[in-house]
């Protein structure tokens, strides 16, 4: 099965700088938790984001950069041999997280959807096209817990194709 993870602001937007433009521990752990233990695919930047792999996760780095190489990660140079590369994991989940135009490659082959979706508008830079759901339904939703940490009020939805 193939997931993408993603939160997003009311604008769509995911990210400023490189970087996440909000500070909400617990998507934070919802994100580790949808992802320990799997294989994980992004594109070079968010790899970079991160400084070194994420522990107990299979890095899969899609770039267009041929002299990319990390320590760690399978670096592949377009989108067909990675799809081609993870039927290996056939009986298991794989999950894109990023970024933007990864996103966008990756949608049409996408059979889950997890989604923190933060009810609050952000400053940032990059931002995701607003994406057909007609094919999706709705399989879960859950309020996030508001406090002093996670100031925002915020949800975890899971899409499932049809």
């Amino acid at each position: 099965m193939l997931s993408m993870i993603f939160a997003n602001d009311k604008n769509y937007l995911i990210g400023k700088d490189n970087g996440i433009p909000w500070d909400i521990p617990n998507d934070l752990g919802f994100f580790k938790a949808m992802t320990t233990g799997k294989t994980i695919i992004m594109g070079r930047k968010t790899f970079e984001s991160f400084k070194k792999p994420l522990p107990n996760r299979h890095h899969v780095v899609l770039t267009r950069n041929r002299d990319f190489k990390a320590e760690g990660c399978d670096v592949f140079h377009h989108i067909d041999d990675v799809l081609a590369y993870i039927k290996q994991f056939e009986d298991q989940e794989v999950i894109v997280i990023g970024g933007a135009e990864i996103y966008v490659q990756f949608f049409p082959y996408a059979d889950r959807l997890y989604i923190t979706y933060i009810d609050h508008e952000f400053e940032g830079d990059t931002h995701l096209p607003k994406f057909d759901l007609s094919d999706w339904r709705l399989t879960s939703k859950e309020k996030g817990i508001k406090n002093a940490e996670n100031p925002y009020d915020y949800y975890f939805l899971q899409y499932d194709r049809n």
